[in-house]
């Protein structure tokens, strides 16, 4: 990214004060501390152990750095990284040697499928130590060496400065993502001396932001020559900070527009050129659209499986113009026709001069025909849901009114499985930055944690968590920290007692054969009792766990809804409790279902609108 792009979240050294000595001796820790803050770190989400123990002394002293004591290590990552997607900052955790270390792979992972911009600090035993199986040693740099940017190990007291700037500037430009900083136990101990900025040493990082003016000039072309053509907007619009800029393009080409699960909010979803997220469980009109298209302009998207289903018969005759500042990313899964290296902010820059330049030569695309056929794929398959029979709740009316209720600056967190997908479908998302899921991932438990860190660094802005019960299980201690922290989150738990969309394969793919998905009750127990080894379950169902007591019980408010008649009231009471956390126990029938579908491994010709209803969109062409 570039240094406009990223704005006044891209770390600078600070300018020394002549009024302070250049030069100060310190302990290595105290050098960590010092440098956290002169890079503009304020906010640390992590836990103490033995190897990280000599940098939380003088982390009690500092009065720009606060530090977050999560309930565990996964919490902390997830919370940084829910952090660094609400702010457009950087996200910091902390964690000790060896299993705390080891506890932030999933969350390094998860931001590394996302490129979120994270610096994780890991304590390690001390440098004489390493390799020789040591109390709480791990080889962390080894371990996460392929799900980071980078990653580095500081053994000398005196590199800790350099490698935190370098931490910063690497996690934050170019594509952004997750950079790991090992320091041994002797170089937090040590003595050094203290002075910044210090002298960067990246001699082959050197991010191409700025696009090739041929390329775009020949996208631009391309765009006003189609007659059917998509934008494909992806995540790293949202990374450059290029919503604005997207809008403009959009609207001056009048070409449909779709945005991925990670690029929900880029453009509104109210906007008329806007033909909903493509993918799996995408509308039927986005996911058609990129079938018929004759041209696809992705934008910070990847081309990602969940979007392109079967790779082989994914828009087959569509010419394709991939921009992505990542250029590994291009090409990677499908052909570029037009391959466009640069940061997405000024791509979309110059793809805005080079149409007008096209519309002011005569050259204007007509997509009346296109917009057409798209109208009448919306109002023929809308997104919708059906009430169930027995008047209890449905989970997509829930999300639903939920999304109403609540006012365009709410930041909304998901976990991941169907209440992901309800909630990307359900809410309307008119501004950016106001989702945040585990999409490239697909980790349960993120929800909580990333809506800590959201709420955290977005004090003011209400934050929702939309969980599972599977979800929810996973990292609901994190609970704990936001009532100690004054992080009054909400939680709307989605609670159909069972892990929801694995149980929904189970029913479309193996014989409503429910192999361990319900979550609410132990094995069956056979007429006439328990035998040794079979557990009878307490009635109740969907009590178990009563997250309401949960809940309390970790110094939040407590709700339950069970009913429509009782649904906004009890969604508007969390509304007004603002003082500690809000948990709302949501009763919800277990057999609502995803739609639209595309199967795992099919091709998106093959999207299901609803169970048992194919498309039909009137033509046997093969556009």
């Amino acid at each position: 990214m570039t240094e406009q792009a990223t704005g006044a979240h891209h770390p600078q050294p600070r300018p020394r004060n002549p009024a302070q000595p250049a030069v100060e001796r310190v302990t290595g820790a105290q050098s960590l501390i010092r440098s956290l803050e002169e890079v503009g770190a304020d906010t640390v989400f992590g836990i103490p152990g033995g190897a990280i123990l000599p940098a939380y002394d003088p982390l009690l002293d500092s009065t720009r750095v606060r530090h977050v004591l999560v309930r565990h290590e996964q919490g902390a990552g997830h919370a940084a990284t829910g952090y660094a997607q609400a702010t457009g900052k950087v996200g910091v955790c902390m964690a000790t040697s060896g299993p705390g270390a080891t506890n932030l792979v999933t969350p390094i992972a998860d931001a590394h499928m996302d490129s979120v911009p994270l610096v994780a600090i890991t304590g390690q035993v001390a440098s004489k130590a390493i390799g020789t199986d040591a109390f709480q040693e791990a080889d962390i740099c080894g371990i996460t060496m392929p799900i980071t940017k980078h990653n580095f190990l500081v053994t000398d007291a005196a590199d800790i400065p350099r490698t935190i700037a370098e931490a910063f500037h690497i996690a934050s430009t170019g594509r952004p993502g997750p950079v790991l900083v090992d320091i041994s136990k002797d170089a937090l101990q040590a003595r050094t001396t203290f002075s910044w900025p210090p002298t960067a040493d990246l001699p082959g990082y050197r991010p191409v932001t700025k696009p090739h003016a041929k390329q775009i000039r020949e996208a631009a072309r391309m765009i006003t020559a189609a007659q059917r053509p998509v934008l494909y907007v992806g995540g790293g619009v949202l990374k450059a900070r290029a919503t604005r800029e997207l809008r403009i393009l959009a609207e001056l080409t009048g070409a449909p527009l779709t945005t991925t699960l990670m690029a929900l909010g880029s453009f509104p979803d109210s906007h008329p050129q806007h033909v909903g997220m493509p993918g799996m469980h995408g509308s039927v009109p986005a996911v058609t659209a990129l079938q018929k298209a004759d041209l696809i302009v992705a934008l910070g998207a990847r081309f990602d499986d969940r979007v392109t289903g079967r790779l082989d018969t994914f828009a087959p005759n569509a010419k394709i113009v991939h921009a992505d500042i990542d250029p590994a990313e291009i090409s990677k899964n499908r052909l570029a026709d037009v391959p466009i290296v640069g940061d997405a902010r000024e791509v979309i820059a110059d793809l805005i001069v080079a149409v007008q330049a096209e519309h002011d030569a005569g050259h204007r695309g007509d997509y009346a025909d296109w917009w057409a056929r798209i109208d009448s794929w919306k109002a023929t398959y809308p997104l919708g849901y059906e009430t169930p029979d027995d008047g209890s709740l449905s989970p997509q009316q829930v999300i639903k009114r939920i999304g109403e209720l609540s006012d365009p600056d709410t930041i909304f967190a998901a976990g991941v499985g169907q209440h992901q997908m309800w909630a990307s479908q359900f809410i309307g998302y008119e501004k950016p930055y106001t989702w945040l899921n585990s999409g490239g991932l697909g980790t349960m438990g993120y929800a909580v944690p990333a809506a800590m860190g959201a709420k955290a660094g977005q004090p003011e802005r209400t934050v929702w968590a939309i969980d599972g019960d599977g979800c929810f299980q996973m990292t609901n201690q994190e609970l704990v920290t936001c009532a100690l922290n004054g992080i009054p989150i909400k939680v709307a738990i989605i609670n159909n007692g069972a892990l929801g969309m694995v149980r929904q394969w189970q029913t479309l793919f193996y014989g409503q054969r429910y192999s361990n998905t319900v979550l609410h009750s132990g094995p069956t127990v056979p007429e006439g009792g328990a035998t040794e080894g079979e557990i009878k379950t307490p009635s109740g169902g969907t009590r178990v766990p009563d997250f309401v007591k949960l809940s309390e019980a970790m110094g939040c408010y407590g709700l339950r809804c069970e009913s429509p008649d009782e649904l906004d009231s009890v969604i508007e009471q969390a509304m007004k409790l603002n003082d500690a956390p809000v948990v709302i126990d949501f009763i919800v029938h277990e057999d609502a279902m995803v739609w639209p579908m595309v199967a795992a491994g099919t091709s998106n010709d093959e999207i299901m609108a609803a169970r048992d209803v194919r498309p039909d969109f009137g033509d046997n062409e093969d556009d």
